[in-house]
């Protein structure tokens, strides 16, 4: 049997490419989810639920997006009331995130106070499609991880792991207030025209919680670093797929990407960055290259979408890098203490 790395490995960029394939195979109409929750539901180790796990799980997000639609007539009517109650749903799902470990349902909490709200305040339906696509998205996910497992599965459990140590609530509000006034410029200014910043505005929300357990120096560093680097890749992977453009080929680009970057996660091969810095170059990367496919489609410029999109992403992992900095140096200075982000000596 081959080493538990090399399967993890091949186990997480088997489930991207194949939800990749077949989210696009099946024309969902938001089909760059299914690839990015395959990559958040397997990133961490460990057998794919059950159909009774799987029907808790879409239940329980359904709850989480649904909040949204319910937000969403309130910020057309009385929209200072909406953006409190939007501050206090990003706040409490940060804290879900990091205090309570559940990053997977805290994101969807999020999603669901802060974007759906966004879309469903100009088009009801588009907000019910797009709750629609990410439910669909997370069932053909697990459905990949059911393929893959059997494949390549995990060792037999040997003894209990012992839990994480508890972490310290006074850190964990400071993180989710951090988070909560990183998104909110953004979001507002996306609110011009939500649907057509859908992906931007879910990488912004998953970029507001980000860098929780590191200085606010090595976080900026590595968001900015995988923008580039994803940037970099979607151009080559773009560019290659013109050359046969087919689902087949598709998904084999995105098997190779897939497995390069788990064997960074896992460390099969070595890396200097952390595991989820490469994470955060996948994502970055379909959000890039699934988008073009669909302009693709319908016929629009290609690559003016795309360089729209790069860019903001390199603003928006900037503000993110500038704004986590100063909030960090200015707590710092209140507590009497070097700024966390002060220059090298």
């Amino acid at each position: 049997m081959m080493p538990i790395g090399a399967r993890r490995t091949f186990r997480l960029g088997l489930v991207v490419a194949l939800s990749l394939a077949l989210a696009y195979g099946m024309g969902l109409q938001f089909p760059f989810f299914a690839p990015v929750f395959g990559l958040m539901l397997t990133a961490t180790p460990g057998p794919p639920p059950g159909l009774k796990g799987l029907l808790g799980l879409i239940l329980v997000i359904a709850i989480a997006l649904g909040v949204g639609l319910v937000l969403a007539p309130l910020l057309g009517k009385y929209p200072v009331s909406a953006l409190l109650l939007i501050a206090v749903g990003v706040y409490l799902s940060t804290y879900i995130a990091v205090g309570l470990n559940q990053p997977f349902f805290g994101t969807f909490l999020a999603l669901g106070f802060a974007l759906i709200p966004a879309v469903g305040m100009v088009s009801y339906g588009l907000a019910l499609d797009l709750i629609a696509g990410m439910l669909i998205g997370i069932g053909v996910a697990i459905v990949c991880q059911w393929i893959a497992y059997p494949f390549f599965p995990e060792d037999p459990p040997r003894q209990k792991t012992a839990k994480p140590p508890a972490a310290n609530a006074v850190e964990i509000r400071w993180v989710a207030l951090r988070a909560t006034l990183i998104l909110f410029p953004p979001l507002l200014l996306f609110l011009s025209n939500p649907p057509q910043y859908v992906p931007i505005i879910a990488k912004c929300v998953m970029l507001s919680q980000q860098g929780s357990t590191v200085s606010a120096r090595a976080a900026g560093r590595a968001m900015v670093a995988a923008v580039f680097l994803a940037g970099g890749i979607a151009i080559v992977f773009w560019l290659v797929l013109k050359i046969c453009p087919s689902l087949w080929m598709f998904f084999l680009w995105m098997l190779l990407i897939g497995i390069y970057c788990a064997a960074k996660v896992y460390g099969v091969i070595a890396s200097r960055m952390p595991p989820a810095f490469w994470t955060d170059v996948v994502v970055n990367t379909l959000v890039l290259v699934g988008p073009a496919v669909m302009d693709s489609e319908s016929g629009n410029d290609v690559y003016r979408g795309f360089a729209i999109r790069f860019s903001l992403f390199v603003a928006l992992a900037l503000y993110a890098w500038l704004a986590m900095a100063a909030l960090e140096s200015l707590r710092a200075s209140r507590r009497g203490a070097t700024p966390a982000m002060a220059p090298a000596a």
